[in-house]
């Protein structure tokens, strides 16, 4: 099954390897399934071809040979991690060739109401996998093995080697000789077999994953959804694969605010999605009273929201040193042992600022095959901000340079108490045998909260709820994000109505913190004007600020434009050339466009009354320019 990587119609219904049909249009078949996902993938691993994307589906969905081999290669663990059995993680990867599928109404409705770390991604692709490994006796060492090509250190199934491109053999890190091979097409880069289905033997597969490739950042949701769909898949393959996607295709659209219920194979998942309308202290969503659902749903509490505390349990010593880094977009590497540890720890710590919207890159699961591997390693220019979740300990070495690594150690029993990595200086940094810990050089601007440490502990020593630990920590983090972020609010409200272009506002801003600063609202003490100085120069301030402009920038629109329906039309029109009055229809109908789209705030009642101006001005003005305006 080739999957051209050319841009063109996007998908259409049709069954597993059947070609495409023709373009999709908003009501057309696959439409719904769009709104939660882009495709399904699945990929094995063949010992004579390697990681092979075997099936796409919908068939005819376009992926570039660059994100087929991201898929392939992210999509298995590194082997040193010892992911027997199923595994369950994430990555996220970026849109190569440009945007393939147009932006409906709905979609942006669903933006529109969303909040703003929930939108869609425009130029980054999510992947949530699902990973199988089985022993299988005909292969030596009880399971398929995997070499990487020339130059780069590489791993078999429990095997560190290194591979030499003069003897053509590679070697165990402390051991005997063992004989290799590469498996990597050294003319493409692309994992062979990686074009298809058609490319692939038919034989069992030892290594196999399950891949949902959506935009939409619903981690949760899309877990429960592969934990039910990839037992039955690996079972009974294909057949069932199709009609999980057809039931997917009937869902209702996620728009935001609504609880919905969500069939899927016998099973009904009840979820709610986030608006900005929400509180965040908002609980699970409640089952309908009037619903006699059979069988009785699985309510999900979020579609988003990780166990905060179990993926911050190894570092909560250091969970306001982590807030901090975050919210300055520095560079932080997050060794872990597994890919379910790292995209976890990654995706905790880039949603610990919300509701402020996460900015930089990050990538909860990367590997020396990622399209962007000299990118973030070169040592040619300073470090990007971005924060990247790995497995293999050579990171260790290639990204010595970087400020800030965090290699967590295997995870603890449940009960047991949590053993914090402890605090180290970056030149103790070593290569493979790290020991865990946050090696920095930083120094915090505010003063850490032991309070909550000491409560967080005591509650796992009388063995609190893990769910009611991590309501602790996340309204803790919410009211250190919030707290700073108020001023910043405030300002921009007080100025944005009054003109359009506040270049000139820091030091203003920076003068009016003694009376109106985040210590009216957070206790902590510290150097607030450093962190906001440093803040200045992030992405996050830069995100901010243009997410402000831009919502503030569209309500006075909708101000303008609810004026405008209020006036009174005809007597603005009596002194007014043919020009102006046209210029007013034209105008009219570009913010009529935008509101209908869900760009605007407007209600639908200015809509009426703009609908019902533009025919009235019409209608004053010469029957050749009313044709113009609007051709029979």
């Amino acid at each position: 099954m080739d999957q051209g990587s050319a841009a063109g119609p996007h998908r259409a219904r049709g069954r597993l390897g059947a070609p495409s049909c023709g373009a999709r249009a908003p009501g057309a078949p696959w439409a719904r399934f769009s709104a939660w996902l882009e495709c399904v993938c699945v990929v094995t691993f063949d010992l004579e071809l390697g990681q092979a994307l075997e099936l796409v589906y919908p068939s005819d969905f376009q992926l570039t040979d660059k994100e087929k081999s991201s898929i392939c290669y992210l999509s298995f663990p590194d082997s040193h991690s010892g992911c027997l059995g199923d595994t369950q993680f994430s990555f996220r990867i970026r849109q190569c060739g440009g945007q393939r599928r147009p932006w409906h109404t709905d979609d942006r409705h669903c933006d529109s109401g969303a909040p703003v770390s929930l939108q869609r991604e425009p130029a980054h692709y999510f992947g949530y996998v699902y990973f199988r490994q089985v022993k299988d006796s005909s292969v030596k060492r009880g399971y398929f093995q995997k070499a990487w090509g020339p130059a780069l250190p590489c791993y078999t199934w429990g095997f560190l080697i290194a591979w030499s491109p003069t003897s053509g053999h590679s070697w165990e890190v402390g051991g005997t000789p063992y004989p290799g091979r590469p498996w990597m097409s050294r003319a493409s880069g692309v994992p062979a077999g990686s074009q298809g289905a058609g490319a692939t033997s038919h034989r069992p597969r030892a290594l196999q994953s399950l891949v949902l490739v959506s935009r939409l950042p619903f981690v949760r949701l899309f877990q429960a959804l592969l934990s039910l769909v990839a037992p039955e898949y690996f079972d009974k393959l294909a057949p069932c694969l199709e009609a999980v996607c057809d039931e997917i295709d009937q869902w209702p659209a996620p728009v935001p605010g609504q609880t919905l219920n969500l069939p899927v194979m016998g099973v009904i998942l009840q979820v709610h999605i986030p608006s900005r309308a929400d509180k965040p202290e908002s609980g699970p969503p409640k089952q309908c009273s009037h619903e006699n659902l059979l069988p009785a749903p699985v309510v999900l509490t979020s579609v988003h929201e990780l166990d905060l505390f179990r993926c911050f349990r190894p570092v909560l010593a250091h969970v306001q040193l982590l807030w901090e880094l975050m919210l300055l977009g520095e560079p932080l590497l997050v060794l872990a042992p597994s890919p379910a540890v790292s995209s976890e720890m990654v995706l905790a710590l880039t949603s610990c600022l919300q509701p402020l919207k996460f900015c930089c890159d990050y990538r909860p699961y990367f590997t020396v095959h990622d399209s962007e591997f000299k990118e973030f390693t070169t040592r040619t220019q300073a470090p990007p901000s971005v924060v990247l979740g790995v497995t293999n300990p050579f990171f260790i070495k290639t990204l010595q340079h970087w400020p800030h690594v965090l290699r967590i150690g295997e995870p603890k029993m449940p009960g047991d108490l949590p053993k914090q990595v402890k605090l180290k200086k970056p030149s103790r940094l070593k290569t493979l045998d790290t020991k865990p810990g946050l090696y920095t050089a930083y120094m915090t601007y505010l003063h850490r909260d032991k309070a909550l440490l000491r409560r967080l502990l005591k509650g796992l020593q009388k063995k609190r709820p893990s769910d009611v630990q991590t309501a602790v920590l996340r309204r803790h983090l919410l009211e250190l994000t919030q707290s700073f972020l108020s001023p910043l609010e405030h300002y921009m409200a007080s100025l944005m109505p009054l003109q359009k272009s506040i270049t000139p506002w820091k030091d203003d801003f920076l003068r009016s913190l003694e009376h109106s600063g985040p210590q009216l609202t957070c206790l902590l003490k510290g150097d607030r004007l450093g962190l906001y100085r440093r803040f200045f120069k992030s992405p996050h301030f830069d995100g901010w600020y243009r997410q402000r402009h831009k919502e503030m920038a569209q309500k006075l629109e909708a101000l303008h434009l609810e004026a405008i329906c209020e006036a009174n039309i005809e007597i603005w029109m009596k002194d007014k050339s043919e020009v102006e009055v046209v210029d007013l229809v034209l105008k009219l109908r570009e913010r009529l466009v935008r509101a209908q789209g869900h760009q605007l705030p407007v209600k639908e009642a200015t809509l009426k009354r703009a609908r019902l101006y533009i025919e009235t001005v019409i209608g004053s003005l010469p029957k050749d320019l009313q044709v113009v305006l609007c051709p029979p």
